[in-house]
């Protein structure tokens, strides 16, 4: 896949525009106890935190099965708790800043659409397309419907994102991916994938999708 120029920048949400793993790791071990799969030990979080989706998944003894109940439930804890969760510093500069540039801006989210635009707040008129509700392991299908509603070509399209899935996704609908390393995966471990750009601040997007 090629570097730029990009006419579509869709971004993931939590861990990426949204700082909501202080939020997460506050709540999981209760769901942990509802859905009876294993609670998550301070020590293990570093762990957790340089495996895929999949592994997190078979790490926690979660079955498959349960998966669309648990996000269910955790869609409706944000919705409860949505004030404890905020932007990253830096983004909401940043997504002014690519739309005063004339990019066209997406978001690609498990998380709900009314989640999404409570936390952005007046940042959501900044985004052209939301594809949210995506299932844990849907996000390939969903990027590659949001690239053919553009009507781009998907090397046209960077996904930006701070999970391996994220990637994945991005590699199999043909898209460039920048990882970011303010997110939950460690940074290590996204490098180790191959993404097309890694990020170590939100406005190096900006720079990066409007270079010359």
């Amino acid at each position: 896949m090629s570097q730029g120029p990009y006419r579509l920048v869709a971004f993931d949400f939590d861990g990426t525009l949204a700082d909501s793993f202080p939020w997460f790791a506050r709540v999981i071990n209760d769901v942990a106890d509802r859905y009876r799969f294993r609670r998550i030990a301070p020590e293990e979080t570093e762990i957790l935190r340089g495996l895929d989706a999949a592994g997190i998944v078979r790490h926690l003894g979660i079955a498959p099965w349960k998966l669309p109940f648990i996000s269910r439930h955790m869609h409706a804890l944000v919705a409860r708790d949505i004030a404890e969760i905020a932007l990253f510093p830096g983004i909401s500069a940043m997504l002014a800043d690519l739309h005063a540039a004339g990019m066209p801006l997406a978001i690609l989210s498990s998380n709900t659409r009314a989640n999404v635009a409570a936390v952005l707040g007046p940042e959501a008129r900044y985004v052209n397309d939301f594809a949210c509700g995506v299932s844990l392991f849907g996000k390939a299908k969903r990027l590659r419907a949001l690239v053919r509603g553009a009507g781009l070509a998907p090397g046209a399209v960077l996904y930006v994102g701070d999970e391996i899935r994220d990637h994945d996704a991005a590699r199999a609908a043909g898209c460039d991916f920048a990882a970011v390393a303010w997110g939950y995966t460690r940074i290590e471990a996204l490098r180790a994938n191959g993404p097309t750009l890694v990020l170590t601040r939100p406005d190096a997007v900006v720079a990066a999708v409007t270079a010359p």
